[in-house]
């Protein structure tokens, strides 16, 4: 195919056009994936996440600063809450990163979450599959702030980084239950403010709790990413954490997970679809509910039927 052999020679204008057609499911979509896909697996997938207001924009904006200065290329997966109107991406983070883009080293993408709970659309693990294909070195899939149901992000990342702030009060209670623990490392951003140490601590606490990190402490960075400061020792924890999971072999565990997972979710789909198309889009189906309603049947028995001939 035309496209996948630009993307592949490093055609961004190719590989944004790829991205547009796997978002909205273009026909081409599946065929774009199928021949991309041999050349996958090599990029490092970070995944930052925590609540709203804590600045990961502005972090991931830094980031990619940094990993430019030392010589790798960088792709950016911003995950942005749908518009109400169109579908697509609000745009927010892109506008904060809009200086990125002058750099032929680092390719910016927003993406709609399209009511996807995990507050990460399934579209975007395919986005970073055609920005790994283009031989971006690292991709960082930013997600937009919805706490608990961010653990999604873990089915995407190879190292995730939690990001939280001081003076969140009640709010750390609220989100340690979900999103802390799924973080690799954490940084607590806007370190300047009051009340950095005392949730320096709480994080700690909470870490001396878990007994998920086995082999893995996970590091707290302190950061202002509005003043990049905090951001080299950030960095130096994400590539210290890929080389423990290099040497203890836990990369190709998370790895062969998250395949495990896109297939499933890929399974769950189509057949989602066929139900919706074959069974509940009939007239058959709805003089059932009828049924239903008037307790002539049953829905148990109903299901094992449907499951029986959809199986066949």
């Amino acid at each position: 195919m035309e496209i996948v052999d630009k993307l592949l020679n490093h055609s961004r204008l190719a590989l944004s056009k790829a991205i547009t057609a796997v978002e909205n499911e273009y026909d081409d979509a599946v065929k774009i994936m199928t021949e991309i896909y041999p050349h996958t697996g090599n990029a490092y997938v970070i995944g930052i996440t925590g609540p709203p207001g804590a600045g990961k924009s502005t972090l991931t904006d830094k980031l990619a600063k940094e990993y430019r200065k030392r010589g790798k290329t960088v792709g950016i997966v911003a995950i942005d809450p749908t518009s109400p109107y169109s579908g697509g991406a609000i745009l927010g983070d892109r506008i904060r990163m809009m200086d990125l883009t002058a750099d032929e080293g680092i390719f910016v993408r927003s993406m709609a979450t399209r009511g996807s709970l995990g507050g990460l659309s399934q579209k975007a693990g395919d986005a970073v599959k055609l920005m790994d294909a283009f031989g971006m070195d690292v991709i960082i899939v930013e997600t937009v702030g919805v706490g608990q149901s961010e653990v999604d992000i873990v089915k995407t990342a190879d190292t995730t980084m939690v990001v939280v702030i001081p003076g969140m009060g009640d709010d750390i209670q609220a989100i340690k239950a979900g999103i802390l623990e799924i973080g690799d490392l954490f940084t607590i951003n806007k370190a300047d403010r009051e009340g950095t140490d005392k949730l320096n601590i709480e994080i700690e606490m909470m870490l001396e709790l878990n007994p998920e990190h086995v082999g893995w402490r996970p590091p707290i960075n302190r950061t202002i990413a509005s003043k990049g400061e905090g951001i080299e020792a950030v960095v130096d924890s994400i590539e210290a954490h890929k080389a423990y999971l290099i040497e203890s072999g836990k990369l190709n565990d998370i790895r062969k997970a998250r395949i495990k997972n896109e297939v499933t979710a890929m399974l769950n789909d189509h057949v989602n679809r066929y139900i919706d198309k074959n069974v509940i889009q009939t007239d058959e189906f709805d003089n059932l509910v009828v049924k239903m309603q008037s307790r002539e049947i049953e829905p148990y028995s109903v299901v094992d039927d449907i499951v029986g001939k959809v199986l066949k």
